[in-house]
């Protein structure tokens, strides 16, 4: 599997957002995007990309999720469905087609390629879904992690 490097500009998304343990992360995306997807509809807005999400390890071993839809324009929210954006800068980028049971092999491609390049993660990464939802095995799966290059001598090994 390889990752590349691009550069993408901040996006303006509509999500839901949870703080869940590992075990109710699952469940809760597809109920989340349905939710982003009705709001989406009440309100005309279209949506300007796949689904997303993004979540954030914190200590007590829960994570802090966003998942939701990239949108053209900034969204009011109504409590439920809140505006958000995922960053613009320097991102390296591996894709993974078959079952989400492995998508940890993109994760690694990342984890070398930051390696080579002598980079460092900057914030969380975020999984885009295109294709059909649940554990299919055409499934594409794109992981997309911010980064910064660091001065060679500083990293330690």
């Amino acid at each position: 599997m390889q990752a590349e490097f691009r550069t993408v500009r901040e996006q303006l998304t509509a999500v839901l957002r949870a703080t869940l343990g590992r075990r109710d992360v699952v469940d809760w995306f597809d109920a989340a995007f349905s939710t982003v997807a009705d709001y989406l509809y009440r309100h005309g807005v279209a949506a300007c990309g796949f689904p997303f999400s993004r979540d954030h390890l914190l200590p007590d071993g829960s994570y802090l999720l966003e998942a939701g839809f990239p949108v053209g324009t900034r969204i009011k929210g109504d409590g439920e469905v809140r505006p958000s954006s995922l960053p613009g800068g320097k991102v390296v980028v591996a894709r993974h087609i078959g079952s989400y049971a492995d998508v940890a092999d993109a994760y690694q491609a990342i984890d070398e390629w930051l390696k080579a390049e002598h980079a460092i993660r900057t914030g969380d990464a975020w999984e885009v879904y295109r294709g059909a939802g649940g554990d299919r095995a055409g499934q594409t799966t794109e992981v997309v992690q911010p980064f910064r290059l660091v001065p060679v001598g500083s990293l330690t090994h």
